[in-house]
């Protein structure tokens, strides 16, 4: 190899030369190389500048295409019948924030959408019906409207809906899912199981009884690993220590009443790469401005509201109501106001923030 140095090797940068440069920057190139110096203030920006943006789903306008999706491919040839919601930004990427993917599922009565894992991890909260069931490990729990529910990474699970077609309406929950995530690590498998519904080994419930009433089992490890060991969380049992907060504790002057679910054995967030959050904006609320690093989607439960969301110079303006969506990017401030009180659920990537020491946030 020959290692004979530039001629210019050692000496004092030439004058700014804008011809050189670009000759020089063709002559590296074709060893794969770039000079850092043009897009190193790009790299390493003085505060985040993600190209996401806010982005608003009014259920009233998105309801109607869940139904038509419902008319022209079933859940099983579908596999998951789900209308991604994309950032507005990020069109075409299947992602509504660069680490995040969420979008609307819909069943109809009578569908099974059958069974596979895969190491993503996945949420599921209920926007509305009843009839409907998720499968995860042999046990099964109903879905009903507000519940969130765990799909734990590399667990099969399959969800269905036993209502009669001319009782039950369909059944729409949120997806939420670290798929940007793993694919940026390339960390992503996949499997379908041997039948389209996993047999069920397990009685309803069997997890709450052995990890959600405030005890553990004596002996016996985690069967999701770093995943909470409770893969359903009820809305009745939110709801009421939402209220009685609100009645009876301090409100906070920037969130209202926020809780966020917690895996029982570790204390920390129900699934290594999402926290999920569940809040009250008591009747009134008129919040301060606050911003942090993990980007937030969020599903309105009850009430309504409105959000003022600030970046740049620029305010967006979303005005809420039940069954609706919507993102607040990384690091955009956000003001809650709320004149009749409103009940939202929240994911984001704050685990992973936290894990690497880089989460922020800043309360005005």
């Amino acid at each position: 190899m020959d290692m004979t140095l530039p001629p210019t090797a050692g000496q004092a940068p030439a004058p700014t030369d804008s011809a050189a440069r670009k000759a020089f920057y063709n002559d590296i190139s074709t060893f794969s190389m770039s000079p850092l110096w043009e897009v190193l203030h790009a790299l390493v920006p003085t505060s985040p500048n993600t190209p996401c943006v806010p982005g608003f789903w009014k259920y009233a306008d998105v309801y109607p295409y869940l139904m038509k999706s419902g008319q022209l491919i079933t859940a099983e040839e579908a596999v998951r019948r789900v209308l991604i919601l994309e950032n507005p930004a990020l069109r075409g990427q299947s992602c509504i924030t660069q680490s995040l993917y969420a979008g609307l599922q819909v069943i109809m009565p009578g569908e099974i959408a059958p069974s596979h894992r895969h190491t993503q991890s996945a949420l599921r909260f209920v926007v509305e019906g009843h009839g409907a069931y998720t499968a995860v490990d042999g046990e099964r729990t109903q879905m009903k409207p507000g519940d969130f529910i765990i799909t734990p990474s590399w667990t099969f699970h399959d969800h269905g809906h036993e209502g009669r077609v001319d009782a039950n309406a369909p059944v729409v929950w949120l997806d939420g899912l670290d798929i940007p995530m793993l694919k940026f690590f390339d960390a992503g498998f996949a499997e379908n199981h041997a039948e389209k519904s996993q047999p069920v080994t397990k009685p309803e419930g069997m997890t709450n009884y052995k990890y959600g009433a405030n005890m553990l089992p004596v002996r016996g490890n985690s069967p999701f690993g770093q995943t909470s060991p409770i893969f359903s969380y009820p809305y009745d049992r939110t709801r009421e220590a939402l209220h009685e907060l609100e009645n009876h504790a301090d409100i906070d002057a920037w969130d209202g009443v926020k809780l966020r679910y917690v895996n029982p054995l570790t204390g920390g967030s129900p699934m290594p790469t999402m926290a999920t959050f569940m809040q009250r904006l008591p009747a009134g609320f008129k919040g301060k401005p606050y911003r942090q690093t993990d980007g937030a989607v969020y599903s309105v439960v009850e009430g309504h509201g409105s959000v003022d969301i600030q970046f740049n110079g620029k305010v967006t303006t979303f005005t809420f109501g039940p069954k609706d969506h919507f993102v607040i990017p990384s690091w955009h401030t956000a003001t809650w106001h709320s004149a009749p009180g409103s009940v939202l659920f929240s994911f984001s990537d704050r685990p992973v923030h936290q894990a690497l020491g880089i989460h922020r946030e800043e309360r005005v």
